[in-house]
């Protein structure tokens, strides 16, 4: 585990810039406004992605559970600004990597590595000024961001003056991470594994401010550890689960190979899709081995802890429940850009395997079988040494400890030094 911030002595730092993160908790403002309620904590997340909105809400029912029922709001400053506006970006936003793929990864390469983020802001006038109303009416503690412009957006009110508690960022990708997500200050960096930490770590981020945790899964993984699949080696019936989300692409013909194995136990959750659950349902009544189709389902957690694949995308939320549940991945489809780096991860660690056509997928869950399931629990085993189904608590506890300290402020030299002026 990377060690925490340390701290140096020196004059008061001037008053804040851009590049500035806010005073800590505690510390009375230019603006007068009051002191931040040290019970509370605001969460920022955004609904372009899952992955942001998952982690949002694992961290506030882990941050609920160590102060109070709650303690802690989830708030999408884009949706309480422009309802309408964020409802057809996210539309776009999903419409892009779904049809181009390929457009969106030159987006995604093009925000990596230009000054758009930080000069937006001018456009982001209206979603600054509601963060502000927010952050004057919860008066959190800390602040979580899970999507990365937040950051930018707090600088600027820091720099006008405004009280702002400390924010850290909860880095909802691995690997192939933007620099949109350090190119802001903030108060720490909470990453989903230690090679996700050295990319920080090489882009300059001081080692005192970024923290190896894992990703925020749902508490009820760390809580049910003990929830096993049957043992393939005593005969167990394989078991395998099939996450269909909005960009699946033909998820029929992806899925009648693994109907067809008689002897295998297929659950399939198609969110909100009816039509398709409907064909599904149609496809699979004839099947002689145990069948489940499900619509939308909170029973996500519970599933990847008894079954043992999972197939899906490489979306940030679903890959880090099923390493943080141990459920090997076959991912079917990589969005480019954010999601090339879940899979990475996976094929770093030789725990899943890339399987995008349907003979390729029934090809993997074979290999992984073969054998009393030999390839499945060396997946296993790689995963065992990843999961941190406690992540949540984790970068909670970590966030309330680093607010409980005397105020300080940031060098004004370095936005990312870990040596920090009281």
């Amino acid at each position: 585990m990377i060690a925490p911030p340390t701290f140096a002595a020196g004059p008061a730092p001037s008053a804040p810039d851009a590049d500035s993160p806010p005073p800590k908790v505690g510390s009375p403002t230019q603006s007068g406004h009051p002191r931040a309620h040290p019970q509370r904590v605001l969460l920022l997340t955004a609904g372009f992605g899952e992955g942001h909105n998952a982690a949002a809400r694992n961290l506030s029912a882990a941050f609920d559970s160590v102060l109070a029922p709650g303690a802690a709001r989830v708030a999408d400053v884009f949706a309480l600004a422009s309802p309408r506006l964020n409802a057809v970006s996210r539309r776009g936003y999903l419409a892009l990597i779904n049809r181009a793929p390929r457009v969106w990864q030159s987006v995604y390469g093009w925000l990596d590595r230009s000054q758009f983020p930080k000069r937006s802001l001018r456009l982001l006038r209206g979603e600054t000024r509601v963060l502000g109303e927010l952050l004057a009416a919860e008066q959190p503690a800390a602040v979580c961001c899970t999507y990365p412009v937040y950051a930018f957006m707090l600088a600027r009110l820091a720099r006008e003056g405004r009280a702002v508690a400390p924010w850290f960022n909860v880095v909802t990708d691995a690997l192939s991470i933007n620099s949109i997500w350090w190119r802001a200050p903030c108060a720490g960096w909470f990453v989903t594994d230690a090679d996700s930490a050295n990319v920080l770590l090489r882009a300059g981020v001081a080692p005192g401010l970024v923290h190896d945790c894992g990703f925020p899964t749902p508490a009820f993984i760390a809580e049910n550890v003990h929830l096993t699949p049957p043992d393939l080696a005593l005969g167990g019936r394989p078991r395998v689960l099939c996450v269909v989300n909005s960009v699946t692409r033909d998820a029929t013909a992806l899925l009648r190979p693994l109907l067809d194995q008689s002897d295998w136990e297929i659950t399939v959750a198609v969110g909100r899709d009816a039509r398709l659950r409907r064909t599904l349902e149609k496809l699979a009544a004839g099947r002689a081995g145990p069948t489940t189709i499900l619509g939308w389902t909170d029973q996500i957690p519970r599933l990847l802890l008894t079954h043992h694949l999972v197939l899906s995308k490489a979306g940030g939320a679903t890959t880090q429940e099923s390493i943080a549940a141990r459920c090997p991945m076959i991912v079917n489809q990589i969005v480019p850009g954010q999601e090339e780096g879940n899979y990475e991860l996976l094929r770093r660690h030789g725990a899943g395997a890339l399987a995008e056509t349907p003979d390729a997928i029934l090809a993997a869950c074979c290999r992984a079988f073969a054998d009393d399931g030999l390839v499945w629990r060396e997946w296993r085993a790689a995963l065992t040494r990843l999961s941190r189904p406690a992540a949540a608590r984790d970068i909670a506890a970590r966030v309330l400890a680093q607010v409980s300290r005397p105020p300080i402020f940031p060098s004004a030299a370095s936005p990312n030094s870990a040596s920090f002026r009281p």
